[in-house]
């Protein structure tokens, strides 16, 4: 597997932990508008997941299927905050801004190091992340 292989499909299991992640808050939360939210938000990933999958694809390499260890982990961990707190939806909406910090950060990350047609494909699908990403900050605020 070569760089920019290796670079996407990190990016896609670090996306992955998001769609997961908002899916399953889904059924957790009780709010209408949070649950339409996190529905978008899931649906956002899913696209940017398959638009990096192509390009791994292309180039004749097989994109990642899962997630990542740290991506259960902080799901896990928000299930167990979210049960001995008395506002549920704040506390996933908590976890999930810091799951959006994260994947900006290695959208960011990769964008530096990563060689011009890779920069041509995380130009188009960064500021999905950077939108989402913002999106949940604000609601974080909103929410504390």
């Amino acid at each position: 597997m070569n760089d920019k292989t290796h670079t996407l499909n990190e990016l896609i299991e670090i996306t992955r932990d998001g769609e997961t992640f908002y899916r399953h808050a889904l059924s957790e939360v009780k709010s209408p508008e949070l649950r339409q939210v996190f529905e978008e938000m899931a649906q956002v990933k899913s696209g940017v997941i398959q638009a990096l999958a192509v390009k791994v694809a292309a180039n004749d390499e097989h994109p990642a299927q899962g997630g990542t260890l740290f991506g259960k982990i902080r799901e896990a961990y928000a299930d167990a905050r979210a049960g001995v707190t008395s506002d549920k939806d704040a506390a996933y909406v908590a976890q999930l801004e810091a799951t959006e910090d994260r994947i900006l950060e290695a959208y960011e990350d990769a964008l530096k190091d990563a060689d011009t047609d890779v920069q041509a494909l995380l130009g188009i699908e960064l500021p999905k992340i950077r939108a989402c990403h913002a999106r949940m900050s604000q609601l974080k605020k909103r929410l504390a």
